[in-house]
């Protein structure tokens, strides 16, 4: 229970001769680590990771898989940098402003660690393309702030048996959980779009909430690809930032789903 195998997330790995030097310098408080060592890093170098959304939770998600050296990340936003996304999407400045999100964050990731190989895709991720730019990864984070694309992502990644990290944030509370061919989906938890379905730009969201989402959501992808630790899998995390307080509620599978009852 919680735990998913780092083996299962390695699509189409690259064949890696044994860690240079400066890896072992730049990986070196990962490689101390019982629960990552040598065979946690090779799996962060060989893994392939998608990230919907390149925002105020993909954003800082990335940057931490970059510099756990997460080999490749693919960046799929359609959006361009805005002057009101700085107020918590930390990865960009002002002079970000106007640039496509996705290409903007792949320079970034680019900069903090040269073994990652970034791939942008300008589009939205729509029902109809999903699946392609979802294919031959091993995890896919969803740090969008709507339901059609979430249940998009979550239709997709459901027919190609990835496991999917989701987050969501507003206001100052949030909540993640991982969501897989084998447990409950997303849609187990959020069957519907609700009647009157609202985003930060509506309800507004401190900025810092968006990186501690972001760096949980890193984290428990770490803990997949590695092995390390009980993941989040049936598992909802919810934040509460007013409260400082946090707690993880059991998932399980809804028998009536649309989207997993019948897989």
């Amino acid at each position: 229970m919680g735990r998913v195998r780092a083996t299962d997330l390695r699509k189409n790995p690259r064949p890696r001769e044994r860690v240079n030097p400066d890896q072992i310098e730049r990986y070196a408080r990962h490689l101390v680590l019982k629960e990552i060592g040598g065979s946690g890093q090779n799996a962060l170098l060989d893994a392939k990771v998608a990230i919907v959304g390149a925002g105020g939770l993909g954003g800082p998600a990335a940057l931490y898989l970059a510099a756990a050296g997460v080999g490749r990340i693919t960046l799929i936003d359609d959006d361009a940098v805005s002057l009101s996304n700085l107020q918590r999407q930390v990865q960009f400045d002002t002079a970000s402003i106007g640039q496509s999100k996705g290409r903007s964050l792949a320079a970034r990731l680019g900069a903090i660690n040269p073994d990652v190989e970034v791939t942008v895709q300008d589009r939205r991720l729509k029902p109809g393309n999903a699946q392609s730019l979802l294919a031959d990864h091993g995890l896919v984070l969803d740090g969008t702030d709507n339901f059609a694309t979430r249940f998009a992502v979550n239709d997709a990644t459901l027919a190609l048996g990835i496991p999917l990290l989701s987050g969501a944030v507003g206001r100052f509370d949030a909540q993640i959980g991982l969501f897989g061919p084998t447990g409950p989906c997303y849609r187990c938890l959020v069957p519907a779009l609700p009647p009157q379905e609202q985003n930060c730009a509506e309800v507004g969201v401190v900025g810092a909430l968006t990186g501690i989402a972001g760096s949980v959501m890193a984290l428990e992808a770490i803990k997949c690809i590695t092995g390390a630790g009980d993941t989040l899998a049936r598992r909802l995390w919810i934040y509460d930032g007013l409260r400082a307080e946090s707690r993880t509620v059991r998932l399980t599978r809804d028998p009536e789903c649309p989207a997993c009852s019948h897989a």
